[in-house]
């Protein structure tokens, strides 16, 4: 990768505005790794390949450009598209906060599908059914049939939104196993989800008993229950 790229991907992935110093700190090693060079000379090379990314974006062609704001850099869109946006801004979802338990609970869905209330309650050691009225509404899950067994619970798997809202392909790009606990354990540290739900004794549990009930995609393929469409009217989860 080019050293413009790396500057590129810095300073569109950065929140906040990413000044000279940090984008040589970042760059350093690879640059070092090509050729010799010291440090004046990485610094000389950065700003070489951040006037000329920015002399790009400002190419009439481009809608987005480089803007130099609050001592660094980032990626801002250009003023003659304000009207434009300002519509498309107000077309747009609101974005979806889910407190702690919805998230842990939509995780055990998306490894489980489909999956029952009771099934899921038994992973989680808690209760889920009022987070899965949560979950419905926000249209992250909806039904897939009643499972067939006594009482016949349904069953319930994610959406297109739910793939859409975390940019999934299909869910076989959900992350590992030892992925999703490092996520979860973050999350319980307030790293990942600002003002989310502290989470009780139970929920910060169900990671572990999450992963200890995981399954290979073989077997998981091998012990799926067999599935009966839900006759009118019983896709309300209220039945």
């Amino acid at each position: 990768m080019s050293l413009k790229a790396q500057i590129e991907a810095i300073i569109y992935a950065a929140e906040t505005p990413i000044t000279l110093d940090q984008m040589v700190g970042l760059v350093k090693e690879s640059v070092l790794a090509k050729d010799a060079a010291d440090d004046a000379e990485v610094r000389l090379r950065v700003r070489a390949a951040l006037d000329e990314l920015t002399a790009d974006y400002a190419a009439g062609e481009h809608g987005i450009e480089v803007r130099q704001v609050a001592g660094g850099y980032r990626m801002s869109t250009k003023p003659e598209h304000h009207d434009l946006l300002r519509s498309f801004a107000k077309s747009l979802k609101p974005p979806i906060r889910l407190s702690l338990p919805a998230l842990e609970t939509l995780a055990v869905i998306a490894y489980k599908q489909p999956v029952t209330v009771p099934e899921i309650s038994e992973i989680r050691s808690v209760d889920s059914s009022g987070v899965i009225a949560t979950l419905l509404d926000r249209k992250l899950i909806t039904t897939a049939g009643r499972k067939a067994v006594i009482g016949r619970p349904i069953l319930y798997k994610t959406t297109k939104e739910f793939l859409m809202r975390f940019g999934l392909k299909d869910v076989a790009e959900l992350p590992s196993m030892e992925e999703f606990e490092k996520l979860v354990a973050e999350s319980f540290q307030g790293e990942l989800i600002p003002g989310a739900d502290s989470p009780s004794t139970a929920d910060t549990s169900a990671a572990e008993a999450l992963a200890e009930d995981s399954q290979t995609e073989a077997q998981i393929a091998a012990n799926q229950p067999e599935l009966e469409e839900c006759p009118a009217g019983e896709n309300d989860p209220a039945a």
